[in-house]
């Protein structure tokens, strides 16, 4: 640990002698497989050989190791379904995209805070010793709270991270920086920002990341399944835990049931998905953006016909007099019945209806996706999909009703009898050192307006029944987190960026948010340190330990050996470690579970047996359970959470706040660009799709080299075509296209597939952006980020949500110079640099 310093800082003498070993040491060693220790032939020798189990976002695995180098990847024997992204997962260790050293933006070292930021991006470093780095990371939060104040300060932004429950990035760096400040905080999230908005007011929870009814119960009991927008057969390969993948066994019955008919499972989407190949059914192939009017032709027919559960809507529900004029045209003049829909999302009136008594029909289970409220009005998809449920009636029944999380956390296996492992707690309770005021301006912003704010300080925006201020932003932390990846429009973005003096990334892998950085420090992977966490999510299966593979690679540190040393220089280092090791704390954590089995009658032994032993613990099973079963049964005593108790298909808590665009009921809002006919579909004709990866987490593996040459066409993401689209445009498979709107332009490659509707394409989010020329807004993406081409506007005044999920487009075939892609190296090195500047004096 470094040696603790008080609040004035570090010596002159020791910053510029700091600064003279950087210089010195800025050439760098090519070899990949070079550990944080020197290795002599000796050492080598020693390394460990072996085999360990651990695990990963992608589920648990086992690893060989030879000589201290991790060789080979094989999935946990108990995973009866290992996704192929196991394979990748090694990699994540070993490529060219790995940080290696504390690293300094070269001209942010010639000047400090008045650097010239157009200069970001253009990959260009100077390698610092970690000392020196961490002194600039403390004096910058020094300055920025002196000067400005805690408002300036933004270090919320968090993503998915690691597993472990010690090691959480942005966990350590709340609890790190917060010792230091307080600061700017963030409200939200990229996947489900709309929806976890909505839903509380509607149904009582945010509900998208809660647990589903046991797949059994609706294998048993269900006539119809709607899966609307929603692909659980390709997203449950990743779990916010670590996946024991358990849903597939269930996916495979299902499709037995389909094939036998005793289930039918009808498919919204204007994609074939990988879940209707794999289970089969039926697709009602709407046009994108425009489910809306689908669901309130539905609720229309429901009406008219008189198919709706009058007793439960009277029961359980408030509203429904107040929207129903709404959907009969008495209020607006128009009437959303089928023929009106058809015009709009491209579905026959009488297929309208036919979904409707279907619908009614029988025992119906809706399965929503998340995509479609990653769009512009994306709350009013969400509540309307609450509405329907309610007008069927069977919420709280085995196999009936609504879920928004069916594709996420192994959601639908039963729940075992286990215990839950706590967490590294980002709150200390000892005051920070700065703890200004804010002066007038938000403590926090809705997470994808975060541009918007470093764009347009002082700018007062609507949000959730509140004004938001926004502050004059100066300084940045990102730590395991690429808003480069994530946020939309990127020269926008970029063009903004500029706008921060100072902007910090703690990564293991160079994305382009470190691109963009000032200061570079560079973490260990999860498989360089030891954790622990639950061996699935929503089955929470076990307990597995995560023990250390390989050695931490050159100079790499975990998070809690970064902001242990970073906390040392205001005397909170203490505070921090909470007078414990890592081990420590991980067997506290173990410890705590052990407890809480007592009392449920499950037995652990103890952590050193734990841990030197197997390093996995299998829990009981549990009950089946049915979502929303207790408000059904008793709705008096198991109120829901929303202002009535009840589902609120007219809410006037959000009548009340008075937003244009999202009033007390749900509704049709024409959105600023369509495909099919809409707005600006005239110059861009094809609606792209940013959904979730089929072979990434995000952005995650996205730098594993051999891994992502299995899917990738001519070096380029792909991006999927219909086979008239291309044709029109004389574009094969394997072909690089250009792809572009007045936002941006990419290079991907061709799939040519009759798998989509015509006029509409697929770009899947987390393509690493990979700029011809760094730094430069409007150069062209030489790999295929969507992100490029994606509108940063807020989903709706309520939520101020992504709206990234949809973006029209103009695709072409490419004939330009062929360039090679940009984003997967490290940093141009910069040799040379003068140490003896005045940066920190100023």
């Amino acid at each position: 640990m470094a040696t603790q310093t008080n609040k004035t800082g570090i010596s002159r003498r020791r910053f510029l002698s700091g600064l003279a070993v950087a210089s010195a040491a800025s050439v760098v060693g090519t070899s990949l497989l070079a550990p944080r220790k020197a290795m002599a032939a000796d050492e080598v020798k020693a390394a460990f050989s072996g085999e360990v189990l651990s695990g990963s976002h992608w589920g648990a695995f086992r690893a060989k190791v030879v000589n201290g180098v991790w060789t080979e990847t094989t999935p946990f024997e108990k995973d009866k379904n290992p996704t192929d992204m196991i394979k990748a997962v090694r990699e994540v260790v070993y490529n060219p995209a790995r940080v290696k050293y504390p690293m300094i933006r070269i001209d942010w070292l010639k000047q400090g805070y008045k650097s010239d930021t157009t200069q970001r991006g253009n990959n260009r470093f100077v390698r610092v010793p970690w000392s020196q780095a961490l002194d600039f990371l403390y004096h910058e939060m020094e300055r920025v709270q002196d000067n400005f104040g805690p408002s300036a300060l933004y270090a919320g932004h968090t993503g998915w991270q690691s597993v472990g429950k010690l090691h959480n990035a942005g966990t350590m760096m709340k609890r790190g920086v917060s010792l230091h400040g307080t600061t700017l905080g963030k409200m939200g999230d990229y996947s489900t920002g709309a929806a976890q908005v909505i839903l509380p007011y509607v149904a009582g929870a945010m509900e998208v990341y809660e647990q589903q009814t046991s797949w059994p119960l609706v294998l048993e009991h269900t006539d119809t399944i709607v899966m609307w927008a929603s692909d659980p057969i390709k997203n449950l390969q990743v779990g916010w835990l670590v996946p024991d993948h358990s849903p597939y066994q269930y996916y495979e019955q299902l499709a037995e049931k389909v094939k036998n008919k005793e289930i039918k499972v009808i498919y919204v989407d204007p994609v074939v998905s990988s879940t209707q190949k794999a289970v089969g059914g039926e697709q009602i192939r709407v046009n994108p953006q425009t489910d809306v009017p689908l669901m309130l032709a539905i609720a229309h027919t429901l009406y008219t016909e008189n198919l709706y559960n009058k007793e439960f809507v009277a029961d359980y529900t408030t509203g429904l007099d107040k929207f129903m004029p709404y959907v009969l045209g008495e209020t607006d003049g128009v009437i959303k019945n089928p023929e009106w829909a058809e015009k709009i999302c491209g579905i026959k009136a009488d297929d309208i209806r036919a979904l409707a008594r279907t619908m009614a029909k029988g025992r119906t289970q809706i399965i929503g996706g998340w995509c479609l409220q990653r769009m512009q009005h994306g709350e009013q998809y969400a509540w309307m999909l609450v509405v329907l449920a309610a007008m069927l009636g069977q919420i709280g029944l085995p196999g009936g009703g609504f879920g928004f999380g069916w594709h996420y956390n192994d959601a639908g296996s039963i729940t075992s009898n286990g215990p839950l492992m706590s967490g590294f707690s980002g709150v200390t309770g000892v005051d920070p050192i700065h703890s200004g005021s804010y002066d007038g301006y938000s403590t926090f912003i809705p997470v994808a307006r975060f541009v918007d704010c470093i764009d347009n300080p002082g700018k007062t925006i609507d949000y959730n029944g509140q004004k938001i201020k926004y502050p004059f932003m100066k300084m940045a932390i990102f730590s395991g987190n690429n808003p480069f990846g994530h946020h939309q429009d990127r020269n926008k973005m970029i063009k903004a960026w500029t706008k921060l003096q100072t902007v910090v990334s703690i990564d293991h892998q160079w994305t382009a948010t470190c691109r963009f950085a000032d200061i570079v420090l560079p973490a260990t992977t999860t498989y360089e340190r030891n954790d622990i966490e639950q061996y699935g999510n929503h089955s929470n299966a076990g307990i597995i330990a995560l023990r250390k593979i390989v050695e931490p690679m050159f100079e790499s540190r975990d998070d809690f050996e970064i902001f242990s040393e970073l906390c040392s220089r205001y005397n909170r280092e203490e505070a921090f470690t909470g007078g414990k090791t890592q081990m420590e704390w991980i067997e506290e954590i173990y410890n705590g579970a052990r407890l809480q089995g007592r009392g449920l009658g499950v037995r652990m032994p103890n952590f050193k047996k734990f841990w030197d032993g197997e390093g996995f613990i299998e829990f009981p099973a549990g009950k089946e359970w049915i979502r929303h079963e207790s408000f059904r049964k008793e709705p008096d005593l198991e109120p829901l959470g929303t202002a009535s108790g009840l589902i609120e298909i007219y809410c006037k808590t959000i009548a009340d706040m008075g937003y244009n665009d999202c009033q007390g009921h749900p509704m049709w809002f024409e959105k600023t660009e369509r495909s099919h006919g809409g707005p600006r579909s005239d110059r861009f004709p094809i609606n792209m799709q940013s959904t979730h990866p089929k072979d990434r987490l995000h952005s995650q593996l996205c730098s594993s080299t051999d891994f992502r040459a299995t899917y990738a066409v001519a070096d380029r993401e792909p991006i999927f075509i219909n086979t008239e689209d291309a044709a029109a445009r004389g574009i094969k498979s394997g072909d690089i296209v250009r792809v572009f709107n007045d936002r941006g332009q990419v290079m991907a490659g061709a799939v040519v597939t009759d798998d989509y509707l015509p006029g509409v394409c697929r770009l899947q989010e987390g393509a690493w952006y990979s700029p011809l020329e760094g730094g430069k807004a409007g150069t062209i993406c030489t790999y295929g980020d969507p992100n490029v081409l994606t509108e940063d506007i807020g989903s709706s005044s309520l939520a101020q949500a992504t709206s990234a999920a949809a973006a029209l487009v103009q695709i072409e075939k490419y004939t330009g110079p062929i360039h090679a892609v940009t984003g997967f190296n490290g940093p141009i090195y910069e040799e040379g640099i003068d140490p003896l500047f005045p940066a920190m004096d100023k």
